[in-house]
């Protein structure tokens, strides 16, 4: 009966993809991971929403423990969030302990060091807010720019008000100070200097395209209306005037899926599929995906697989469904092209042929 089971398995798994497309499991040691950054060929940072920074080699499966010193909050949606490595640099957004049960998406940096890395924050949203929802928080560097997305905490309307962080896409200097060039400076003055984008609710997924040097990010909707999109300069996605074709939980109706003087995003879903991180595939292990938008899902247990040109939508195919849980993160290995994969069931996938 057991063999039975496991054919009958097998033979599901291998409808819903390519037959050459193969997967190894890892690890299934961690614990609610939240995202992956390699160091170098082998050798890749993880984070736990609980507060754990781990360095995990892929060859020998061996995982440490970083010591660090931020005051996290671990708490509904909220933790230890999004990692960057750069450069000997680590970047690192949170949600950080703000007294009073408050929190913000705040974004640290700190020296690389396998035993303790002494992080100094370099972004924190304001207002925090005493809130575990929708903190977005995924880091992208471009041009020596950092680019974070703060969700709007499930506070609404707030991703419309351009004095209060958010709701917003960030873009600072990797030091922390501004570029003199972010939209404050170039119309939009009552935006605070650090916005570059606004209207987002909770954006999980952001990626920046080697091929034509733009930014790409995923958007949780209420019940309904997740999108991919293009983070444009001094631009409004519409949240929650718009409401990209879903309606609050309670069933009401939010506002229209997009009208002029908005942001309109490449790709809808209704019903959402709870979409969380993606990529911009680059690499040879898939060549033919070259220049495609890979779009991990939670809800749907999904990857798919967008193609896209000049912000039109084309094609969608899903890869694959239902056979490693929901899909946190992924990242692609720069030397080998294979795509790594964080659960939340606490596991690490490779994807390879």
């Amino acid at each position: 009966m057991k063999k039975l089971i496991i054919f009958l398995f097998i033979l599901d798994f291998t409808n819903l993809y390519s037959s050459d497309l193969k997967f190894e499991k890892i690890s299934d040691d961690l614990n609610k991971p939240w995202s992956l950054s390699f160091i170098d060929k082998e050798n890749v940072l993880i984070t736990e929403k609980k507060g754990k920074l781990l360095i995990l080699n892929i060859n020998d499966k061996n995982i440490d423990e970083i010591q660090h010193n931020l005051s996290i909050i671990s708490l509904g949606q909220g933790g230890l969030l999004d990692v960057l490595y750069e450069n000997e640099q680590v970047y690192i957004s949170y949600s950080e302990n703000r007294g009073n049960w408050e929190t913000s998406t705040s974004v640290a940096k700190g020296n690389f060091d396998k035993k303790n890395i002494k992080f100094k924050n370099i972004f924190r949203a304001e207002p925090p807010i005493d809130s575990g929802y929708h903190f977005g928080s995924r880091l992208v560097i471009k041009d020596k720019h950092l680019y974070i997305t703060a969700g709007e905490r499930g506070q609404g309307m707030i991703a419309q008000d351009s004095t209060k962080h958010p709701g917003s896409i960030i873009r600072i200097n990797l030091d922390g100070s501004i570029p003199k060039d972010n939209p404050k400076f170039k119309g939009k003055t009552d935006w605070l200097p650090e916005i570059f984008q606004i209207g987002v609710r909770n954006p999980q997924g952001m990626a920046l395209s080697p091929f034509d040097n733009k930014i790409y990010l995923t958007n949780h909707g209420a019940k309904g209306g997740d999108w991919f999109g293009k983070a444009n300069f001094g631009e409004n996605y519409g949240w929650k005037i718009l409401g990209w074709g879903g309606t609050n939980y309670s069933g009401t109706k939010i506002g229209p899926k997009w009208k002029p003087g908005f942001t309109k995003a490449i790709r809808y879903w209704v019903p959402s599929i709870a979409v969380s991180a993606m990529t911009i595939y680059n690499g040879t292990t898939f060549k033919e995906w070259n220049g495609n938008a890979l779009v991990a899902s939670l809800k749907d247990q999904s990857l798919r697989k967008i193609e896209f040109k000049n912000n039109k939508f084309l094609n969608e195919k899903i890869i694959f469904k239902d056979n490693i849980g929901r899909i946190r993160d992924i990242k692609i290995h720069k030397e080998t092209g294979d795509l790594y994969m964080l659960s939340d069931n606490g596991e690490l996938w490779r994807m390879y042929k």
